[in-house]
């Protein structure tokens, strides 16, 4: 088994394993989970990108996923910290 197939593999069982319920997540349920969602969409895309660059064998694809790394975990807090005034309004108008 070569080197791309194995790679090729691991992949597609990160898209299968751990994109696919964190786009669920993202989607649907509570604030909360949307937030743990986003995060392990954030954490499984660099993944699959650190995985789709060592498929075509190009060191420089490196550099998405290693920003997409940083970004992800800012953007995080970022809207955690915008969501947070809307959650205090709905449960002051209930």
């Amino acid at each position: 088994m070569s080197d791309q197939t194995l790679w090729t593999a691991v992949t597609l069982a990160l898209l299968v394993a751990g994109v696919a319920p964190a786009v669920y997540l993202a989607a649907r349920g509570s604030n909360v989970q949307r937030l743990i969602g986003l995060q392990l969409l954030s954490a499984s895309g660099s993944l699959v990108l650190i995985g789709l660059s060592a498929i075509v064998n190009q060191s420089s694809y490196l550099i998405v996923p290693l920003v997409l790394a940083v970004l992800g975990a800012t953007g995080t807090l970022v809207y955690t910290r915008l969501l947070t005034p809307r959650i205090d309004s709905e449960e002051d108008a209930r």
